[in-house]
């Protein structure tokens, strides 16, 4: 699909431009030996939006944003961000994303700031302009008291603000993270949203994965259920959402775990060791 597709797309009812998508998935696959952990998914991610990529425990999620960002090759299938193929056009695309990963490997015997120091000059950044956005991140992400401790140091909570201020550096056009939140305590998480939310309000995107339902409920604009390696639902929160009374029981009735018990299961359990 040639660039010029994704320039916007003609309205048939006005004739009006529509924004393209900042993201296009189209028959996405990933096996491992015999098992499928993608089945072929098919995404439109709109641009601007707050964007949650939900599911259980080894639904796909993972694996799907690794393939989206370029850090794992699809047996199958093409991935689009902001018009730039991920594997034909990568330059392109990595200048434009930001990627904080689950379980992040760090250069952990930098200092927080030599690390946003190095992060920026390998984005070809001036030195000059680097310093002054690192100081600026360091400072919103509660970070300027440590940043001259080696980030094998770091707590959690630091560690993902660390390397969101390095995904931040370079002012990407689509954000994206995997459990950005998991293992964060209450206050950084504050300071996480904070800083996500102000750059959405930009116009900028955030694509993040979470089976914190109440977490997505509260931030996305947007949302994709994902079960067995396959998209369930995608829409607006409020489609997604649908007569349920929360994203939760939305999200139980379409991952088909809605009314599950353990029946008679652990009747043993509780009252005391016997």
């Amino acid at each position: 699909m040639p660039d010029q597709a994704f320039e916007g797309s003609s309205d048939t009812a006005g004739g009006a431009l529509t924004a393209p998508p900042a993201v296009r998935v189209q028959g996405l696959w990933k096996r491992f030996g015999e098992q499928i952990a993608v089945a072929g998914i098919d995404l439109e991610l709109p641009a601007g939006k707050f964007i949650g990529l939900v599911g259980p425990n080894g639904a796909g999620k993972t694996t799907t944003l690794s393939m989206v960002t370029g850090l794992l090759r699809p047996d199958q299938g093409r991935v689009e961000v902001g018009g730039h193929d991920v594997w034909r056009d990568p330059v392109a695309v990595k200048s434009r994303i930001g990627v904080l990963p689950e379980g992040l490997r760090l250069f952990e015997r930098l200092s927080g700031r030599e690390l946003l120091a190095y992060s920026g000059r390998l984005r070809g950044l001036p030195g000059a302009e680097v310093d002054k956005r690192a100081a600026q991140l360091l400072d919103v992400l509660d970070l300027a008291g440590s940043q001259h401790k080696l980030v094998v140091d770091y707590s959690t909570g630091m560690r993902k603000k660390i390397g969101l201020a390095a995904a931040l550096l370079h002012n990407p056009q689509v954000l994206f993270l995997d459990e950005p939140f998991e293992g964060v305590d209450p206050v950084s998480a504050q300071i996480i949203r904070g800083v996500l939310e102000r750059y959405t309000a930009s116009g900028a995107t955030v694509v993040f994965s979470s089976h914190v339902m109440e977490l997505v409920e509260s931030l996305c604009d947007w949302v994709a259920v994902m079960a067995a390696g396959r998209i369930r639902a995608q829409g607006t929160l409020a489609e997604v959402r649908g007569t349920a009374p929360t994203l939760q029981s939305a999200f139980l009735e379409l991952v088909g775990a809605s009314g599950r018990d353990t029946g008679d299961a652990l009747d043993w359990l509780g009252g005391g060791a016997r």
